[in-house]
């Protein structure tokens, strides 16, 4: 299995200003891949600015941070017409979601109404103002951060911006070994300096068209459709039954879509030419662990997070392998 070169050279160079977290860079060329969103959840301090910003720059994409706040409107984010009274007339002035990469941060902390500002950007790549919709670039990548402990002044995303993410990834703490190479480096660093982009955006937007030329063998994906309609249906599952009083909401047809583009890319990063039952399985619970919602009563008791790994590795179990 030979790894593309450009995989190795990104990552390679995003380890030089970021420490660990291999899995959540691994997700993030996934969805650069296939044209997805990610959203990070972790404790402040993880470096989830930092990792967004590092690897925008590798990328050599212009980078927009937004900082979400209670009392921000869709305009702060998207622009609008500006009145000009030299020429008494009105000129659009656009937002800060005409970068290529966004990141925004902290993205529960602002209401429902500014949410939406971003549903049409991530779904369709474009943006209404006043009478003009108007195309976002190419390429155009979201990557959201949220804390997950604070529930006070944050408003919980709904379900429709959720689905919008292709993956959902947990930032832990780093090893002991991790730790001293932050400090190592801090002291060498310091902040993030001048980052080598090791790509230009000529060659990422080829690599969507490079996953769509992946093949995807008929049964594997009958065996991706089965996987995602156990989430609806746990009670037909012998091993699943345990679960289904407290499965609220199962995933959605689109969620298959992306758990496929994903998969596909996954084997575009691997080297092959082919989808293998392994690229499903890996990618499963991260792309499906925030759209399955749990009954009231079992979040209630704490087991909402805990419960939905769980609940979806024991779909990889139960559902036969072709």
């Amino acid at each position: 299995m030979l790894i593309p070169d450009w995989v190795a050279k990104l990552k390679q160079s995003v380890h030089r200003h970021v420490c660990g977290q291999e899995k959540v860079i691994d997700r993030l060329i996934l969805a650069l891949a296939c044209r997805g969103h990610v959203l990070l959840e972790g404790v402040p301090g993880l470096a989830k600015t930092r990792l967004a910003s590092v690897f925008s720059r590798c990328l050599g994409l212009a980078f927009r941070r937004i900082q979400f706040t209670s009392d921000m409107l869709p305009g702060d984010i998207l622009g609008g017409p500006v009145y000009v009274p030299q020429t008494g007339e009105f000129r659009l002035r656009k937002g800060p979601i005409f970068s290529q990469v966004i990141l925004a941060d902290e993205l529960n902390r602002a209401p429902p109404r500014t949410h939406s500002a971003l549903l049409e950007a991530m779904q369709d790549r474009q943006v209404s103002l006043a009478d003009e919709t108007i195309a976002l670039g190419d390429p155009f990548l979201v990557i959201a951060t949220q804390n997950p402990i604070e529930w006070e002044g944050v408003y919980p995303l709904s379900e429709a911006e959720k689905d919008r993410f292709l993956f959902r990834m947990q930032l832990s703490y780093p090893n002991r070994t991790e730790e001293v190479r932050i400090l190592e480096a801090h002291s060498l660093i310091g902040p993030v300096g001048e980052v080598e982009a090791v790509l230009d955006p000529d060659q990422i937007r080829e690599l969507p068209k490079k996953v769509d030329g992946i093949h995807v063998a008929r049964p594997l994906m009958e065996y991706l459709v089965d996987l995602v309609r156990a989430t609806r249906s746990p009670q037909e599952y012998g091993g699943l039954k345990v679960f289904a009083d407290q499965v609220r909401l199962g995933a959605s047809p689109r969620a298959g879509v992306q758990l496929l583009q994903a998969s596909k890319a996954r084997a575009l990063v691997a080297g092959r030419d082919m989808v293998l039952p392994e690229d499903i399985q890996d990618l499963f619970p991260d792309v499906m662990g925030h759209r399955v919602e749990w009954d009231w009563r079992a979040a209630d008791q704490g087991r909402n997070e805990a419960g939905s790994g769980a609940f979806l590795h024991a779909v990889l179990r139960e559902v036969a392998v072709p």
